[in-house]
């Protein structure tokens, strides 16, 4: 008997790699993490055991990034983690899946060859690219055919993009590398800063998920925060107030802000009427810092909305799309350089 594998969509981000399975849904959440023996080159975990090992292993075992600032920085990597993941899902079949991937709009021709090259090698029959605003409209439940503007902000683990879509495709974007992670290192560094304590990234996202703000809160959160004393290297714990977070942000909020502006002032007139209209949608880990929708709708002066499930949207548009592959092009599909030659 023939097994015909459910085509998949992958959003594979800087910090999480979602799997959605045709006619499952969301199949898989994982850390876009990889533990590797540094001697041998084997890789020992995937995921969230990956994660777990960080900071708790011998000197051989490196803990490795595949993907950084949205886009794959170790090709070899990226194929062997994307291997994992997939064989989790599917079985044995002379019928490989289809695999769609959702890609950053402002993607170079060598990032999306490395995406395609490692989505094959890891098992997929073909690859389709998907741009992650389009993916993200779709989750949203928006209609992309219409010739009608919509703004897109992502905030991710590694990079924010902000895109206007429209009829389909993306007729402005930009791409900054500042996002979930920059949230973190600025705790990192405020805490420094202030209290000459070192902590972890991972102890500043538990603080950024607990009581991080970029507006003041109507109760103020303080969080107990234990660390390492830079003055006698001892243990130390200090109190940090959601108040003191919103210090920490200020850099990084109008890093955000300022890409927003530039992608609104780049936007054709004709569409501005429409984002006035449709108002801002925004996705990612990063949109669910709390205040950061009532910010940009201040900023802006445009009706600023959070999806409701911010993480996984973008994957769930992308599934979406798995019912339409026959309409589109497998391979590389050069979303920067025909966006260029269009400008």
């Amino acid at each position: 008997m023939v097994i015909f594998e459910r085509d998949i969509a992958i959003d594979m981000g800087t910090s999480s790699t979602l799997v959605f399975e045709q006619g499952k849904g969301v199949v898989l959440r994982e850390p876009t993490v990889v533990a590797v023996d540094k001697f041998t080159g084997k890789i020992l975990k995937v995921g969230q055991d990956a994660q777990k090992m960080l900071g708790r292993t011998p000197a051989n075992i490196v803990a490795i990034h595949p993907v950084s600032s949205g886009v794959i920085s170790d090709y070899e990597m990226s194929a062997l983690m994307l291997r994992e993941l997939i064989g989790r899902i599917t079985s044995f079949s002379f019928f490989k899946p289809c695999l769609l991937a959702c890609v950053p709009s402002s993607i170079s021709g060598v990032e999306e060859r490395a995406v395609i090259d490692s989505a094959i090698e890891a098992g997929a029959r073909k690859v389709y690219l998907l741009e992650t605003a389009v993916a993200t409209a779709l989750g949203a439940g928006i209609d992309i055919s219409k010739p009608d503007g919509h703004l897109i902000i992502d905030i991710g683990g590694g990079t924010t993009e902000i895109a206007v879509v429209s009829a389909g495709g993306v007729v402005e974007c930009e791409s900054i590398k500042v996002a979930g992670g920059s949230f973190d290192d600025a705790i990192v560094k405020y805490i420094r800063r202030k209290h000459n304590m070192l902590i972890g990234l991972g102890t500043a996202e538990e603080i950024k998920r607990s009581i991080g703000c970029v507006i003041q809160r109507p109760d103020v959160g303080i969080e107990e925060v234990k660390g390492r004393s830079l003055t006698n290297g001892l243990p130390k714990t200090v109190s940090v107030t959601s108040t003191d977070l919103i210090d920490a942000f200020v850099e990084p909020m109008n890093r955000i802000l300022e890409a927003v502006h530039n992608v609104l002032e780049r936007t054709p007139p004709q569409l501005v009427g429409d984002l006035d209209r449709n108002g801002i949608v925004m996705s990612g880990g990063g949109s669910l810092i709390y205040g950061i929708d009532r910010l940009i709708e201040r900023s802006t002066g445009i009706r600023t909305v959070v999806v409701d499930d911010a993480v996984s949207c973008a994957a769930y548009g992308a599934g979406k799309m798995l019912k339409h592959l026959e309409d589109m092009q497998d391979g590389m599909m050069n979303f920067y350089r025909k966006r260029q030659l269009k400008g």
